[in-house]
């Protein structure tokens, strides 16, 4: 049976909200170097260092507010920025319960820091996927051909059997490379059709 190794952001999760993202760039210490723009391409800029350890959290939200964060404030922008990945596409843990209910293996592989990891493993909707990849713990990202790599090896069954549902395109190209059967995520209803004949569904 093939196991159906699901992305998090933007797949299981709503995108984050604008207010959210809002909320974030507005810290009660005072607004961060060149406003909502500034703190939203400072926010991308560092992310994938971020996501693979590089920076813990105190260097990472100092380096988005362009000045030093510590103490009640780092624990502040950790927290709203759990939450602003917290809301659940509804739709597709709908497709995750189904999967459960029949008995399919499901794991997850997300870009996501040690502190996002922690906040997001506990939510309820989280539950029927089983071995969970977050790049922070793992030292590495996507679409690093070793993440995969890592992966399909926990996993412990051949990259043909892993189909793996994603919504960038560079790293469903690499998982691809992998031996993997990589589905981009564009719409709930589309990724219901393509994993049809993939998992043998009436």
């Amino acid at each position: 049976m093939k196991t159906v190794l699901f992305d998090y952001g933007n797949v299981i999760s709503l995108p984050q909200a604008e207010a959210d993202v809002a909320r974030l760039a507005e810290p009660p210490d005072g607004p961060p170097e060149g406003g909502l723009p500034g703190f939203v391409q400072r926010y991308w800029a560092a992310r994938l260092d971020f996501d693979r350890a590089a920076l813990d959290p105190g260097a990472y939200w100092s380096f988005v507010y362009g000045r030093p964060v510590a103490g009640a404030e780092l624990e502040r922008a950790v927290t709203l920025d759990v939450a602003s990945w917290s809301r659940p596409n509804e739709d597709t843990a709908a497709v995750i319960e189904e999967l459960a209910g029949r008995g399919v293996p499901m794991a997850l592989l997300s870009n996501a820091p040690v502190c996002v990891a922690d906040g997001i493993d506990p939510l309820p909707f989280m539950a029927p996927i089983g071995p969970r990849f977050y790049s922070g713990r793992m030292g590495m990202v996507k679409p690093e051909a070793e993440i995969y790599l890592t992966v399909i090896d926990k996993l412990g069954v051949p990259a043909s059997d892993v189909v793996f549902v994603d919504d960038r395109v560079e790293n469903i190209a690499a998982a691809r490379a992998a031996g993997i059967h990589g589905l981009l995520f564009r719409d709930v209803p589309t990724l219901r059709e393509e994993l049809k004949p993939l998992l043998a569904w009436p």
